[in-house]
């Protein structure tokens, strides 16, 4: 006999249909998979066994002949449990052989029958959706990520009773409905820039970034506050939209990282430690997973010591900072996952900072700055849009009582310059200035003769890049945004040069 049912799996953050083919006849008694599975999959027999044991069904003593389509393409993980038991149930008859050809099933098995969760939920909710299937039955710890796609039954389900049932009875069980309320979570910021003390000039560059999704490298001695500054960016950030949550949600659930969540509803903040591999930053593996800047996708990557970073890693950051996603490629298969993400880095001015009779900035020699700054290089720092200097916190402001101007003050002010850049670009694919091309560059970011002249001085000064020049009309773009004004004027330019601090060290 042979029982057909559809499920998913994953290619890159991508769902594909599975087609699980079950052939139970006579023979000797055999369990095959095939199709190239992985070594969970290959276990599948025991968990299969045992579940419809423990549900008080029988498991059938014949040759087992399971094929995964297509073919040719690797699978991994115990998503194919569910649907590889329900080919047995409907070889004893407890299920109609044509039930459920409507329907993606997933589901690992545990041993008691429960459906424990999967990764990859909502990508197959959106790959049943495109394929017009009526509906998706997955374990209940994932039917809320499932239930973001609109139009779609989803069926979360506890144990393989259920699914018998649910198969048997048509109608039986109703599909799970959620409001949007449910799934999305308000964002809630503890941390406040409310409680910074001083580093006004930083607060406004950081400011300016958030407005336009801007990279920033902060540079400053121990102590600072260069950390505490940047933890303090998502709370300044404007609220993600809906295709921005399934975006990082298909993230996250492709990686296994929801757990319970049915949505990621707050913007990513990662922050990796510096021994990080080359692939858990940039993403890799023999099956290609997503890296850090894959889960900081439409939020921030926090690189903190940037120059202990590996030389390797940080060079393999230039791709996902200049377009927005990273390509892998494997002998078997080439997949790109999403990084549009905002680039925070900090780094002391020196490597023997702290060496100093008072540790301040200012006694680094130049010698000691270059040979530091030489760890990295200077296309990659081409390419952080905002580059400022954080000093020491002078004691005036450490014993200052006066609170700051606080995160909701500021996250004001950027949500409507970023209102304005939507309305700019509402006919092209672009959420901020920092996402501009060079064609929208010369469209958007026009200047007159004495901006020209500025930059032209910068030019010739500093030694601006061409990438540099096109940046620093866009961070001028910005700036102009945050005042209100639809023309960049030379105060706008002059802001946005002075944000490149580290070009006069290169």
């Amino acid at each position: 006999m042979l029982f057909k049912s559809s499920s998913s799996a994953l290619l890159g953050i991508d769902a594909y249909v599975v087609e699980v083919e079950v052939d139970i006849s006579a023979g000797l008694p055999n369990f095959i998979v095939v199709g190239l599975p992985d070594a969970s999959i290959r276990e599948s027999k025991e968990r299969v066994k045992a579940a419809l044991k423990n549900c008080g069904y029988e498991f059938p003593s014949r040759k087992v002949t399971i094929n995964l389509a297509p073919a040719d393409r690797r699978k991994e993980g115990p998503a194919f449990d569910l649907p590889i038991a329900l080919g047995h149930l409907a070889y004893l008859g407890i299920i109609p052989p044509d039930g459920g050809r409507d329907y993606i099933f997933m589901g690992e098995l545990a041993l008691d029958g429960r459906i424990k969760p999967v990764k990859g939920v909502l990508s197959a909710a959106l790959l049943a959706k495109k394929k017009s299937y009526k509906g998706i039955i997955v374990p209940h710890q994932n039917e809320k990520e499932a239930a973001l796609v609109e139009g779609l039954d989803v069926f979360g389900l506890e144990n393989l009773v259920q699914v018998v049932e649910f198969l048997s009875f048509p109608g039986k069980i109703r599909p799970d409905h959620y409001s949007l309320a449910e799934l999305l979570t308000q964002p809630v910021h503890e941390l406040d820039f409310r409680d910074v003390k001083g580093q006004y000039h930083v607060k406004r560059a950081l400011e300016v970034a958030a407005a336009g999704s801007h990279n920033v490298l902060l540079v400053g001695p121990p102590g600072a506050g260069k950390t505490m500054l940047a933890r303090r960016i998502p709370s300044i950030l404007p609220d993600m939209t809906f295709g921005e949550i399934i975006e990082v949600t298909q993230v996250y659930s492709a990686a296994g990282l929801l757990r319970d969540q049915g949505a990621v509803a707050v913007r990513p903040f990662r922050s990796p430690h510096h021994n990080i591999t080359d692939a858990g930053l940039i993403g890799g593996g023999t099956i290609p997973r997503p890296g850090e800047v894959s889960l900081a996708h439409n939020g921030v990557l926090f690189l903190d010591e940037l120059p202990e970073f590996d030389r390797n890693a940080l060079e393999g950051l230039r791709q996902p900072v200049e377009d927005g996603g990273v390509t892998i490629s494997r002998a078997s298969m080439t997949v790109t996952f999403p990084s549009s993400f905002m680039l925070v880095a900090a780094m002391n001015p020196c490597e023997d900072v702290f060496r100093s009779p008072t540790g301040l900035e200012a006694e680094c020699t130049e010698a000691q700055r270059s040979r530091y700054y030489s760890k990295i290089s200077g296309p990659l720092l081409d390419r952080i849009d905002i580059q400022v200097e954080v000093p020491s916190v002078k004691f005036q402001d450490i014993v200052s009582r006066a609170e700051g101007e606080s995160s909701e003050e500021i996250r004001s002010r950027v949500v409507r310059a970023r209102e304005r850049q939507l309305k700019r670009f509402e006919e092209r694919r672009i959420y901020a200035n920092a996402h501009m091309e060079s064609k929208d560059v010369k469209a958007f970011c026009r200047i007159d003769r004495d901006g020209l002249q500025l930059l032209e001085t910068a030019v010739n000064r500093l030694g601006f890049s061409a990438r540099a020049y096109d940046r620093s009309l866009k961070v001028a773009r910005t700036i102009a945004d945050l005042a209100g004004e639809e023309d960049i004027r030379p105060p706008h330019l002059s802001e946005a040069i002075q944000y490149r601090a580290m070009d006069r060290y290169y």
